[in-house]
């Protein structure tokens, strides 16, 4: 459903249209690396220039009203990466992190993590915290960054504390169902993403929100991270509003 519409004109559309805007979009922000071999320059070039698509996008969700925004930003398995790599990528988390947190916090946005960030750095660790303590009471935009996060991780974090109050008396086998489960994970007061959208071309969930994402809506483009403009952005939430969620049921043209 991509138009070559300008921002201005896709923004309106959205917000005129009567279908529903997506409440939580997330987003696997792919592509860095490539997009600065193809370059030739070195992959942290590419990380640097993903941020600007970072700020761009969080600015864009909060003026549309999407409630939630969730960044899939270091994942469980990218420890494995160069170690250059992995510097980079702390240094930039902590710059961007100090750089934004002021005007993140004046545009209301309530800064969040989901992932073991305990594992990281002091550094990085503490202005983590330093935004989140910050912002909050805030009550727009929720930015939810994923860092060291595993969807994997995540949905056996849960069992091991439900087998745990199993196993303390708190919890009978009988009370569990998915709507329990779910209040174990690591946001339960967020709800599942309405819209997933992959930049880079790349046909998979790579671990991310696996439990949550049982029936959104997937937008995959071929547009690399550090390319994806307000338009690619504005495209996605205009497929999303096109398409019919039926959730399992049967579409209202073929009963």
């Amino acid at each position: 459903m991509e138009t070559t519409l300008s921002a201005k004109d896709l923004q309106q559309r959205i917000l005129s249209s009567e279908q529903k805007l997506p409440g939580h979009i997330a987003i696997i922000m792919d592509g860095n690396g490539r997009w600065a071999r193809k370059r030739g320059l070195p992959r942290t070039f590419g990380h640097k220039a993903g941020v600007s698509a970072v700020k761009k996008i969080v600015r864009v969700s909060g003026d549309l009203g999407i409630k939630y925004l969730t960044l899939f930003t270091f994942s469980s398995e990218n420890w494995n990466r160069p170690r250059y790599e992995v510097s980079a990528l702390m240094k930039l988390l902590y710059e961007a992190t100090r750089d934004e947190l002021d005007e993140l916090h004046e545009n209301n946005v309530k800064f969040i993590t989901s992932g073991n960030i305990e594992k990281f750095p002091r550094q990085q660790h503490d202005i983590l915290m330093e935004a989140i303590d910050k912002t909050r009471n805030n009550t727009g935009l929720v930015l939810n960054l994923a860092l060291n996060y595993g969807g994997r991780d995540e949905i056996l974090a849960a069992v091991r504390r439900i087998a745990e109050e199993v196993d303390q008396g708190k919890l009978r086998k009988e009370d569990i169902n998915e709507e329990l489960f779910s209040s174990y994970l690591f946001h339960p007061e967020i709800p599942d993403p309405d819209l997933l959208i992959r930049t880079s071309g790349e046909m998979r969930i790579s671990n991310f929100l696996l439990w949550q994402t049982s029936y959104t809506e997937l937008y995959i483009t071929s547009t690399m991270w550090p390319d994806f403009s307000e338009e690619d952005y504005y495209n996605a939430i205009l497929e999303y509003q096109s398409r019919e969620r039926r959730f399992g049921s049967v579409s209202s043209d073929m009963e």
